[in-house]
């Protein structure tokens, strides 16, 4: 397999590299990231003179530099995790970026698909396209749940696999969408809930729950997601989609306590805040259309404890990675948090 991985420098993007490169050494795989602020390239600092890795910088947007690099690399698959992702910076930073990302770029890649003769696309998505569910509700969402976004990020997601329907209808490009859960692990940038908590509790800071604390996400391991996207890569059905969870729903203030006990604090660390706007209140995930096709995830909900344990102590453990990141991107985080904080004050003053 040829494979081109577009946003591949990102966390998700870059521990599905990982898992493709030991499990299959043979495979040629071409990273293509815009390197914004959440992609790094140390993340692959392993593997950056592995023959079968290579690395090209570009913007999904760009057509011609897509089919440049498809047509030069002699690429078969391709698989998509470029995106803006962070909900907060789709209220309070403008989503234009995440339009023309999540949107126009799931377009642009499915017309450099259409154009090369690839044998499979996979656009990895997200379970906010759904909206939400009332935490009494014990429904799931299934792959059969209408669209119903309430975020910007999530509505501009849903763009990208309403685009992938069209173009599996109208001209049989052969693309398969995924919505999948929370995801936990090691190389999150730490604007995402579980490491910034870490990196605050550690530097003696409290951390910030919004509203009750009682909204509900399942989580999965990073790396069972990527296990996932492998099986659909080979295996899924062209104009399909399918869901990926691990049945780990857990609310935010179960989450903090767990956090917080693994890291020897009370619950005195926990300051609670202005709930942000349109806050979906839960999120449950039907992932056994997927389980069908025989994956399972490995940290399963009896297991959860154990891989945050293992998630904290990575980060613990890689200071040098956290710095690093740290250091590189202090100014945009500096301007989002400035950002962020600005927006709550207008909240404040307007209630």
């Amino acid at each position: 397999m040829k494979l081109l991985v577009t946003g591949g420098a990102g966390f998700i993007g870059s521990n599905f590299i990982h898992h493709m490169l030991e499990k299959y050494p043979d495979y040629e795989i071409v990273n293509f990231d815009k390197l914004t602020y959440a992609g790094n390239l140390e993340n692959h600092k392993h593997i950056e003179n592995n023959p079968h890795y290579t690395f090209v910088q570009g913007d999904i947007t760009d057509l011609e530099k897509l089919n440049e690099v498809i047509e030069k690399y002699n690429i078969d698959y391709v698989i998509n995790f470029a995106a803006e992702t962070h909900v907060d910076r789709s209220i309070h930073g403008g989503c234009k970026d995440f339009v023309l990302t999540n949107t126009l770029g799931v377009q642009m890649i499915l017309d450099a698909v259409k154009k090369n003769n690839i044998k499979k696309f996979v656009n990895v998505s997200t379970d906010e396209v759904y909206g939400s569910l009332e935490l009494e509700d014990p429904s799931q969402f299934t792959e059969e749940t209408p669209i119903s976004p309430n975020m910007p990020y999530a509505a501009a997601k849903a763009g990208g696999d309403m685009m992938c329907n069209a173009y599996f209808v109208t001209h049989g490009v052969p693309v398969v969408v995924t919505h999948c859960s929370n995801n936990y692990g090691p190389y999150q940038f730490p604007e995402k809930l579980i490491p910034f908590f870490v990196f605050k509790l550690l530097a003696g800071e409290n951390v910030p729950v919004y509203g009750d604390g009682l909204n509900v996400r399942d989580w999965i391991h990073v790396r069972d997601h990527a296990s996932a996207l492998d099986l659909l890569l080979h295996e899924g059905v062209a104009g399909e989609i399918y869901n990926i969870g691990s049945d780990n729903e857990r609310n935010n203030m179960e989450l903090t306590k767990m956090m917080l006990e693994i890291l020897g604090f009370g619950e005195e660390k926990i300051e609670y805040v202005t709930d942000r706007p349109g806050h979906d209140r839960k999120y449950s995930i039907d992932a056994s259309k997927i389980k069908k096709l025989g994956w399972k995830p490995v940290y399963t909900a009896d297991k959860f404890r154990q891989g945050l344990e293992e998630t904290i102590n990575w980060y613990k453990e890689n200071t040098a990675w956290v710095e690093g990141l740290r250091n590189k991107k202090k100014d945009e985080m500096n301007k989002f948090q400035d950002s962020l904080e600005h927006s709550k004050d207008k909240m404040k003053s307007n209630t």
